[in-house]
């Protein structure tokens, strides 16, 4: 099954598209441009790889960053605050905190979110901590 996927790099760079072989246990997958031919990517170059419901996104979407109240998906999580470098705060719910492995997973709280998951570059992030109430 392809994904879609938006790699967002530690530099700045923002490349969307389709990738078959992600694998946060090997350094590098391959993602297919909309235009252009497949490129190898490494993992460790980026800040985090987005799986997205839609390349094209929804600009005018403002992202929740608190669970709805009953979400049974805090069941088996923890609540996460992730700051990066740039700035950006990205509030999500992951299994293990804090994270044993370089690279891991976090699935956004707004289930309206155009993101079904996040694959974290955990050396990309400045501070990481359980929420209020995770």
């Amino acid at each position: 099954m392809s994904n879609k996927v938006v790699a967002r790099f530690r530099d700045g760079r923002v490349i969307k598209g389709i990738s078959l072989d992600v694998d946060p246990a090997k350094p590098v997958f391959h993602l297919r441009p909309a235009q252009g031919t497949a490129m190898e990517i490494k993992l460790s170059d980026l800040k985090a790889l987005f799986f997205v419901r839609s390349l094209e996104g929804n600009p005018t979407h403002k992202e929740a960053r608190a669970l709805s109240p009953g979400d049974v998906r805090i069941r088996g999580s923890t609540l996460v605050t992730l700051r990066f470098a740039d700035g950006e705060v990205i509030v999500g719910l992951t299994i293990r905190f804090p994270p044993n492995k370089p690279y891991f997973f976090v699935v956004p709280v707004d289930t309206k979110s155009n993101n079904i998951r996040m694959l974290i570059n955990r050396d990309a992030v400045t501070s990481m901590e359980a929420a209020a109430g995770g």
